[in-house]
Formats: C-alpha cells, sequence, structure tokens
C-alpha cells in the first residue's frame, strides 16, 4: 500500500511484514555550482509539499491523470534530493528495500529505460542508500538532480532519448522476502541509525536565510507549462551509491509499489492547488556567507561506476555551451565551508560463508 502521509511517501507491505515500510521524502537543498569542481553534500532545507493528483484533476491534463501519483512544486533550476528511510523491526533492525528511481523513465542509477521487472545494478538498497542527490556519472561521483523545462533538450530523458515524453520521477519499491530478512537479521540489540539532518541553523535562521536570497524567475509561461518539467543534470557532487550487497533472488517481487512524481512549475503549482510555492531556493554563495554546513558521508563499501548510457549525459552547462543560451542562473563556482563528516552505521547482517 502507498499513502501519502504529509509531505511524505509511505510504501507498507503489511502481508509480509508489520514493519516492512518504506518512507521517501523529496527535499529542497541547494543548487551547487555546474563548473569543474565536485562538491560535497548539500544540506536538506525541508521538505517539498507532495499533493495527490487525484485531489486536482480540475486543470490537469488527460495524460497527467492517467498516470496518476502525486506531484512536487519546483522552480525552473531548482534542485532536489531524496531521502529513504525503512520501518525498524524490533531486536533485528531496518526492514530492506530495494528501490528504483528514474526520471523521465530513464534509470537514475545506469540511465537505462524503465523495465518492468528487477534488473540486476539498475535499483539502490535502502536503508544502505540513505539518499540519492543524482544520476551516477562515475564511481564516487554524481550530478545532481536539477529541473528543467522539457522540450528545450536539458533533461537526461532528451538526452539519452531524443524525445520530451513522460519527464517528472518515478518510484517503485519492492520489500524483501520475510525469510530472507529473518535469516540475513536475526534478533538481536536494536541499533540506532541516523539522518541527514536540515541546516543545522535551524528552522527560523533558515527561514531568514530565505529572506535575504537572490530569487529564480518562473515568469515564462511559453516555456514552462503544467506537465513539462523534467530532471537535467547539474553540477558534479561526491556521492557514492552502493550496489546490492545481497542479490536479485532476496527480493519480493510478488509484493511492489511504484508511483509517478509529477514536477510542477511552481506558477502551475499555486494555479492547481491555490496555495503558494515553497520560497525561491538560496545559492551556495548564500548558504556559505552564512557559514551554514556541508556534509560527506563515509562506508567501507565502494560505490558502482558510471555505464556507456551514463557516459553520454551532459550537464545544463555543457548543453547551454552546445545551444549559446543557459537556464541557469547565479552558478558561480562556491567553496564549500564547514563540511561535516556522516558516517555508516553498522548495519550487523549475518553473512553466510563457504562451507
Amino acid at each position: 500500500m502507498l499513502e501519502l502521509i504529509g509531505s511524505r511517501l509511505d510504501f507498507s507491505f503489511a502481508e509480509v511484514h508489520p514493519e516492512a515500510r518504506c518512507s521517501i521524502e523529496f527535499q529542497r537543498t541547494l543548487r551547487i555550482p555546474d563548473d569543474d569542481k565536485t562538491y560535497p553534500l548539500p544540506p536538506g532545507l525541508g521538505a517539498f509539499p507532495v499533493k495527490l493528483v487525484d485531489d486536482y484533476k480540475e486543470g490537469l491534463s488527460e495524460e497527467m491523470q492517467k498516470k496518476g501519483g502525486v506531484m512536487i512544486p519546483l522552480y525552473q533550476s531548482e534542485a532536489l534530493w531524496i531521502r529513504f528511510s525503512a520501518g525498524h523491526v524490533k531486536y533485528q533492525g531496518p526492514y530492506q528495500f530495494a528501490v528504483k528511481i528514474a526520471a523521465g523513465k530513464r534509470s537514475a542509477v545506469t540511465g537505462d529505460a524503465w523495465v518492468q521487472t528487477l534488473k540486476e545494478g539498475d535499483y539502490i538498497v535502502v536503508p544502505k542508500q540513505p539518499w540519492i542527490d543524482g544520476f551516477v556519472v562515475s564511481e564516487g561521483q554524481i550530478r545532481q538532480f536539477v529541473a528543467a523545462p522539457l522540450g528545450m533538450g536539458f533533461t537526461v530523458e532528451e538526452q539519452l532519448t531524443q524525445k520530451a515524453e513522460f519527464g517528472g520521477i518515478q518510484l517503485e519499491v519492492i520489500p524483501m522476502k520475510r525469510e530472507e530478512f529473518d535469516k540475513r537479521f536475526p534478533i538481536r540489540l536494536s541499533n540506532l541509525g541516523f539522518r541527514r539532518s536540515k541546516c543545522s541553523c535551524g528552522p527560523a535562521a533558515a527561514s531568514g536565510l530565505y529572506d535575504c536570497m537572490p530569487r529564480l524567475c518562473d515568469s515564462d509561461t511559453r516555456s514552462v507549462s503544467v506537465a513539462s518539467m523534467g530532471m537535467a543534470a547539474g553540477g558534479k557532487m561526491k556521492q557514492e551509491i552502493y550496489p546490492d550487497p545481497y542479490g536479485l533472488e532476496v527480493w519480493d517481487t510478488n509484493y511492489r509499489s511504484r508511483t509517478f512524481v509529477h514536477l510542477l512549475n511552481s506558477l502551475a503549482w499555486r494555479q492547481i492547488t491555490g496555495q503558494p510555492p515553497p520560497h525561491a531556493p538560496q545559492t551556495s554563495k548564500d548558504y556559505n556567507r552564512h557559514g551554514f554546513p556541508w556534509f560527506e558521508y563515509y562506508s567501507d563499501t565502494k560505490g558502482v561506476s558510471g555505464t556507456a548510457e551514463t557516459d553520454k549525459i551532459k550537464s545544463v552547462t555543457q548543453i547551454a555551451g552546445e545551444k549559446g543560451f543557459t537556464i541557469l542562473p547565479e552558478n558561480e563556482s562556491s567553496e564549500p565551508q564547514k563540511i561535516h563528516t556522516i558516517k555508516e552505521p553498522p548495519q550487523h547482517q549475518v553473512k553466510d560463508g563457504i562451507w
């Protein structure tokens, strides 16, 4: 079952286990500069609001209504990252999930087309992977998710397919088989996990920061419409996307849940929902000026590498150089300050050997 609880998508599989619950949030964040540098993890600045498509059918296209799912508002060129958390089984630990992530129905991990089957290497494992900020381009490096209008050639979907057909973000969650979970995570003292936090200055201070930052402009309705936003590849970021440590056979594909996440331009969001979109996003330059922290995450596991498809992905700045114009305002390089290190907590998985 999939429920929208506040701004959180809750995937639950009670038939598999009472605590087989995977939660997903879309976090507002800094758009890192799209330059030659590789940046650390930017902070979470609060969750994007999320609405059910079925609650706002009036004004939405027939195609959007057919896809169903949910919708979130973004300013053109705004960045996001996706946070994952899992239900905790008492004395055993967090339940395990395989999660497929795509933008414009192209995998964020491999760049391959979305398929109905679970394909090796084409998904992440939660909670091993606590978040994802963009498209994998090489081992230990991603390019940030950045919103772009469809039809201008900037989105990864258009780069890989030469079509502006789907847009949005696609998610599918598959739980671990109950017998596999019990075998790999036997009863033990519970272990507390961690979460990448919001800006440590707190909500009040973050709100004050919004007041002093420049705003992006979504006033050109000729190029931005209700269902015309997709994900482009922004600046380079240091982030490991970890391979599946368990194997395809442990995932219970009899129980799976998916959703289509539509990306609405901020003006369309106000028009459709009657509610204002969040404040315009801040820049990394503003963030550093206030002395707020960045993050680095360390694990002993080596991340996945890029593929032949992800090698084709160009950043917004690279495409802009070819087209002679850009959709990225305020793209000046920045020097991150106050980098905090986060370490992966122990999983306490029981592994079998050769005997």
